[in-house]
C-alpha cells in the first residue's frame, strides 16, 4: 500500500493555514475600528486567556531556558509580524495583502536550509517557484488599479516587513515544535507577545468598542486553532514539505473575501490559483521507492 506520511501533517497545516486566513478577516475588521494596535494587544490577551488554562490542565510545566528561549523569540517575532499585517491591512485590499506575504514561503524554504540544515529538494525549489509566480500573476493583476499614493506605500512597506518576519517565524515554528507540546507553543506565542506589545500601552493603546472586541474575541479563538494545527503539522514534517501549503492562504482569502466583503473572483486570480495549487500539488507527492536489484 502506498502511503503518504506526510498527508496529516499536510492536512493540520491546511486547515490552520484556513484558519489564520479567516482571523485575518476579522482582524480587518477590528483594526479600522480600533486601530492595528489596540486590536493586536487585544487579540494577544484573549488568546492566552483561551489557551493557557488548557495548557495547565494537560499538566503544562515552566519550560527550561533552551526552550524559553525559542517561545521568547517567536513570541517577539510574531508580535511585530501581526502588528505590521494588521497595519497594513488598513491600507491594502485584504486579497493583495495576503498575495504579496507570500514572498515569505519562498524566503524561509532557504532559511531553513541555513538555519536548519535542511536539504532542499528539487521539487521543493518548483513547487514554490510556481506557487510563487502564481502569487505575481495574481498581484499584477490586482496592483495596477491601485493608485500609489502614500497610505498604500505605507501598506506595502509594512507587509514586506511583515513578510520578512513571517519567514523567520517559519523557522522558528520548526525549531519550537521539536522541543514543546502545541498547547505549551500556543501558550507562549500569544502571551509573550502580549506583554511585549504591552509594553507601548501607555502611549498607542485605546479600548475598542464592543463590536470590535467581538471581531478580535474571534480572530484570538482563530489564531489559537491556527497556531496548534500548524505547530502540530511542523513537528511532524519538514518545512520545505509544508512551505507550499502557506499559498492556499490566498484561496482561503478568495472564498471569506466573497462571504464577508463580496469580493469577485477575477481572471487573474484563477490563473494564479492553478499555479498557485500546482505547486502544492507537486510539493506533497511521494518520492516513488525505487526497486532492490540486489539484497542489501
Amino acid at each position: 500500500m502506498n502511503r503518504n506520511p506526510h498527508l496529516l501533517p499536510l492536512l493540520a497545516a491546511l486547515l490552520g493555514v484556513g484558519f489564520l486566513s479567516l482571523m485575518d478577516a476579522f482582524m480587518k475588521a477590528a483594526a479600522l475600528a480600533a486601530g492595528a494596535y489596540s486590536a493586536s494587544v487585544m487579540r494577544s490577551a484573549f488568546g492566552t486567556a483561551m489557551i493557557a488554562p488548557v495548557w495547565l490542565l494537560r499538566g503544562g510545566r515552566w519550560p527550561k531556558m533552551p526552550v524559553l528561549r525559542i517561545h521568547l523569540l517567536r513570541g517577539t517575532v510574531s508580535a511585530f509580524m501581526a502588528l505590521s499585517f494588521f497595519y497594513a491591512l488598513t491600507k491594502l485590499p485584504i486579497a493583495e495583502a495576503i498575495a504579496i506575504s507570500f514572498v515569505a514561503p519562498l524566503i524561509a524554504l532557504y532559511l531553513a536550509f541555513v538555519l536548519l540544515g535542511e536539504q532542499i529538494k528539487r521539487k521543493a525549489v518548483i513547487a514554490s517557484l510556481l506557487g510563487f509566480a502564481g502569487t505575481l500573476v495574481i498581484i499584477g493583476g490586482r496592483l495596477g488599479r491601485v493608485e500609489s499614493d502614500i497610505e498604500t506605500l505605507k501598506g506595502l512597506a509594512a507587509i514586506l516587513f511583515s513578510a520578512t518576519l513571517y519567514a523567520w517565524n517559519f523557522i522558528i515554528i520548526r525549531q519550537q515544535a521539536q522541543v514543546s507540546s502545541p498547547e505549551e507553543a500556543t501558550t507562549f506565542h500569544s502571551g509573550v507577545a502580549l506583554i511585549v506589545l504591552g509594553l507601548f500601552a501607555p502611549w498607542f493603546f485605546a479600548m475598542p468598542s464592543p463590536g470590535a472586541l467581538f471581531d478580535i474575541a474571534m480572530g484570538a479563538a482563530l489564531t489559537v486553532c491556527g497556531a496548534m494545527a500548524i505547530t502540530w503539522a511542523y513537528a511532524r514534517a519538514e518545512a520545505q514539505v509544508l512551505v507550499p501549503i502557506e499559498y492556499s492562504g490566498f484561496l482561503w482569502a478568495s472564498l471569506f473575501g466573497w462571504l464577508f466583503f463580496s469580493e469577485m473572483v477575477t481572471p487573474t486570480t484563477l490563473l494564479g490559483t492553478v499555479l498557485i495549487v500546482g505547486g502544492c500539488w507537486i510539493a506533497t507527492r511521494s518520492d516513488p521507492v525505487p526497486p532492490m536489484t540486489q539484497p542489501e
